[in-house]
C-alpha cells in the first residue's frame, strides 16, 4: 500500500484520536436493545458528524480532525489537522464526486473511482455512512456478532472488518440515539480508527 496522502485521507474519512465527553443518556445503553431502535438508525440519513479520524499501515500513520454533513447519499467531508496540508474537502451529489485538496480540484463520477483514478485503487466508500451508523452497507453479503443488547461488536463485509469499540448517546437525532464513538476497521495490513466527538443534526451550528 502506496504511502498515506491527503486524498486518501479524505476518501477513507472514517477514523481515530481523542474524543470529548459524551452525553447523559436519557436511558442507559444496557437497558436499550439494538432492535428497539435500529429502524430509527435505517431512517437517519440527515445528519452531521464531528470527530478524529487516524489511519496507519506498515509504513504510515497519521490522523487528522472530521467534519461529516450527510443528506441522503450526498456528503461533504471536510478534513484538517497538523500534518501541513490546510483542509480538503470530498463532496458528492447527483452529479458526481468531487475532492479540492492544495493541489486542486479533481472529479468523478463515484468516489471510488476518483480514488482510483488519485491514487491507483479504491476503497469501499459508499459503504461508511452506513458502517459508522452500525449498518452493514446495502446488497453485499456480511457477518455481524453482536453483545447482549443486540449491539453490533464486529461486522465483516466487503473483506473488511469493523469493531464496534465504544457508543455514545446522540439526545438531537430520531428522538435519541445510541449510535458509534469509537470504531476500528481493517483490512490487511491498513487500519482506520474514528472516534466521534459529537453526533449532530444538520441544521445545528455552522457548516465548515
Amino acid at each position: 500500500m502506496k504511502r498515506l496522502t491527503i486524498p486518501l485521507l479524505l476518501c477513507l474519512t472514517l477514523l481515530a484520536g481523542c474524543a470529548s465527553q459524551a452525553p447523559t443518556p436519557e436511558v442507559a445503553r444496557d437497558q436499550v436493545n439494538w432492535s428497539e431502535q435500529r429502524e430509527r438508525i435505517e431512517a437517519l440519513d440527515a445528519w452531521r458528524l464531528a470527530g478524529k479520524v487516524g489511519l496507519r499501515t506498515p509504513e504510515d500513520a497519521v490522523s487528522a480532525n472530521l467534519d461529516w454533513t450527510q443528506t441522503g447519499f450526498d456528503y461533504r467531508i471536510l478534513i484538517s489537522g497538523p500534518f501541513g496540508a490546510g483542509r480538503s474537502v470530498l463532496e458528492s451529489s447527483a452529479t458526481g464526486v468531487t475532492l479540492t485538496t492544495g493541489d486542486g480540484r479533481f472529479e468523478a463520477e463515484t468516489a471510488e473511482q476518483l480514488m482510483e483514478d488519485q491514487l491507483g485503487w479504491a476503497l469501499p466508500v459508499s459503504a461508511l455512512d452506513r458502517w459508522v451508523r452500525g449498518l452493514p452497507a446495502y446488497i453485499l453479503p456480511h457477518q455481524t456478532t453482536t453483545d447482549d443488547q443486540g449491539f453490533p461488536r464486529q461486522m465483516k463485509q466487503a473483506g473488511w472488518t469493523i469493531e464496534y469499540r465504544d457508543w455514545t448517546w446522540a439526545p438531537d437525532l430520531n428522538g435519541g440515539l445510541w449510535l458509534p464513538r469509537r470504531l476500528v476497521m481493517s483490512i490487511d495490513d491498513f487500519r482506520a480508527t474514528l472516534v466521534v466527538n459529537e453526533w449532530r443534526p444538520i441544521d445545528t451550528g455552522t457548516s465548515a
